[in-house]
């Protein structure tokens, strides 16, 4: 799909402001609201706009405890099997193949070091894992909510 630049400033503009309404984002693009809505549609239709979500402050449910874990797996392990075990533990936010030694690293968040210990027991489990290694976050730095960076401030 071909995007211009208008529709990369809404992407953006709705990156850092999902709620902003049509309008308010037709004003700073110089489009009529109608005419934003049909590209966030047309976005939302070939998959560039895949959703739009509430982020929640992990600790403000009691999640205040966090890791990222290498899985070392079995010979053939497929990505995809890693995919369906991975989804059957609630505490696994995340999980992504890398290069390395580790074939897929897990990020969890739990209530405490008890249940993370219990749910890093529960993804040992697993068939095709045959050992992990674990980092526990003392502190996030640095987080946003997409992958998307930012544009400069005059873009927008």
């Amino acid at each position: 799909m071909q995007m211009d630049a208008v529709d990369q400033r809404i992407i953006a503009l709705l990156v850092a402001d999902a709620r902003a309404s049509y309008a308010e984002i037709g004003a700073r693009v110089s489009l009529s609201a109608p005419a934003v809505k049909r590209r966030v549609d047309r976005l939302r239709t070939v998959g560039v706009i895949k959703g739009f979500t509430a982020v929640i402050e992990p600790s403000s449910l009691g999640w205040t405890t966090e890791a990222f874990v290498e899985l070392f797996c079995t010979g053939r392990t497929t990505p995809a099997q890693i995919t369906v075990a991975t989804r059957r533990h609630p505490e696994v936010v995340g999980a992504y193949t890398v290069s390395g030694q580790a074939d897929a690293l897990v990020h969890l968040r739990a209530a405490d070091i008890g249940h993370l210990e219990q749910a890093l027991e529960r993804l040992r489990a697993e068939p095709f894992v045959t050992s992990t290694r674990s980092m526990v976050v003392l502190s996030r730095l640095v987080e946003t909510a997409t992958a998307v960076p930012a544009l400069p401030d005059k873009l927008l």
